[in-house]
């Protein structure tokens, strides 16, 4: 299990872990734009703006899933890096039942109260009927979202990360078929969307469930899912929740900012909205290859430090930074030259084409920004310092962003409001390299 941890080429390692993180987050892009592609050739712009406004909706059910899949990778990557299997099993076995627990919960309150969530993250008259179709299926489908998001971090600090890359794409596969089932041929517009997304976590998780009966009868050390096995210990559950938590709000609060960010767009009418969904599903490229990146390389920082390896903690941080700024400044060339291209697979109307193309090439140069950002984010989370990544995910989303959107839009309307994340990038990934400075790997392993 241990051989990519294991690894002295520090770069291979990091690609060995990164690319299919990588891979599993391109996936998810695939059929997160598939979604939008195919909602758009309805032609319809509320619908456009409603699969829009469920986004952050969509990502909270999933950073749930992180307090116990994020949370209990750290811990997991840590124990095995001190030769704890034992402890490493009991911790994946929490994680995995308290996921399934918690994604029947999320289900009946968001049933429960669709209307009001509809209203909370900006559904207007217009699009407000589409909102509550796409909400209703992804709540039905929470419990399979949660089980196979969490897993996928489970799964990879066991070693088990072909099997995680390739849930991912069996759930997102299933999904794009069935989006061009629902949506062009049954006309079923935002609830085929949630329909076939709810469904393809479905397949994805029972694919995970197989993975972990197959590794059990193979008496994998790290796997014990037996019920009997099942117990809150201390330590496991406080320290899960210690890493998960802060790790969920990164997710919780970026959802936040877009919701907050959604309803200054809303100002505008819901042509913006849709323009806005179009350039942020294309954005998303170079946010979640930066962050498939950083979580892939994640446990093997957390492998590191419990072994107390400075040298080979700190080379991992280097090289993967410098792969994620690459990664992002390939991006941020593609963004700005080829804006309009990209915007018109999605639209064919040219005034809203015009627009996304612009909301495209304002911000596109933050892409570099979060090969810092997200590295030593995900590095305090895999060292356990859940205090440090809660402080970025706040400065991020709250402290930096609501006051700045909301002056940028005052004095700069529109353009104000679509430029304010490249801003707070600048600014954070200054206070990221002071944080990550002090917090070095030969002085974190001396604490």
């Amino acid at each position: 299990m241990n051989n990519v941890f294991e690894e002295k080429n520090i770069s291979k390692a990091v690609l060995k872990l990164g690319i299919p993180a990588m891979l599993g987050s391109l996936t998810t892009l695939i059929y997160n734009t598939a979604d939008t592609y195919f909602v758009s050739l309805t032609k319809e712009p509320a619908m456009i703006a409603a699969v829009t406004l469920c986004v952050p909706v969509l990502l909270i059910i999933m950073s749930i899933a992180c307090i116990f899949g994020m949370g209990g990778s750290s811990v997991i990557a840590r124990m095995t890096g001190e030769g704890r299997n034992e402890d490493s099993a009991k911790c994946f076995n929490f994680c995995s039942y308290a996921m399934a627990i918690a994604g029947i919960g999320a289900m009946i309150i968001g049933l429960l109260f669709i209307n009001q969530i509809a209203d909370i993250i900006g559904a207007d008259e217009e699009n407000f009927e589409y909102t509550c179709d796409y909400l209703r299926w992804i709540f039905i489908g929470t419990p399979a979202i949660m089980l196979s998001n969490g897993l996928i971090h489970s799964f990879r600090s066991i070693g088990l990360i072909k099997e995680a890359t390739i849930g991912l794409a069996i759930g997102n596969g299933v999904n794009i078929v069935f989006d061009w089932i629902l949506i062009v041929l049954l006309k079923m517009g935002t609830t085929g969307a949630a329909a076939a997304t709810s469904f393809g976590f479905a397949c994805a998780t029972v694919y995970y469930m197989i993975c972990l009966i197959i590794q059990e009868r193979k008496k994998n050390e790290c796997l014990k899912m037996s019920l009997r096995y099942f117990s809150f210990e201390k330590e496991i559950v406080c320290n899960v929740i210690k890493i998960g938590i802060p790790g969920a709000l990164i997710t919780v609060m970026m959802s936040v900012a877009n919701i907050v960010l959604n309803n200054y767009i809303g100002i505008y009418g819901s042509d913006a909205v849709a323009s806005y969904g179009i350039a942020y599903k294309i954005d998303m490229f170079p946010i979640m290859l930066s962050v498939g990146l950083s979580q892939g390389t994640a446990p093997l920082v957390g492998y590191c430090y419990g072994q107390k390896n400075e040298k080979r903690l700190a080379c991992s941080m280097r090289v993967a930074i410098i792969y994620g700024v690459v990664l992002g400044a390939i991006f941020t060339v593609i963004l700005f030259f080829l804006n309009r291209i990209l915007a018109g697979i999605f639209l064919d109307h040219e005034e809203l084409i015009a627009q996304t193309a612009w909301f495209l090439r304002l911000p596109c140069f933050h892409a570099p920004l979060l090969g810092v950002i997200n590295m030593v984010t995900s590095y305090f989370q895999a060292l356990g310092k859940a205090l440090n990544s809660l402080i970025i995910t706040i400065l991020r989303n709250v402290i930096l962003f609501i006051p700045t959107v909301a002056a940028l839009n005052y004095f700069f309307k529109l353009n104000g409001v679509i430029l304010t994340q490249l801003l707070v990038e600048i600014v954070l990934m200054m206070i990221c390299l002071i944080m990550y400075m002090r917090n070095q790997p030969e002085k974190v392993l001396k604490e």
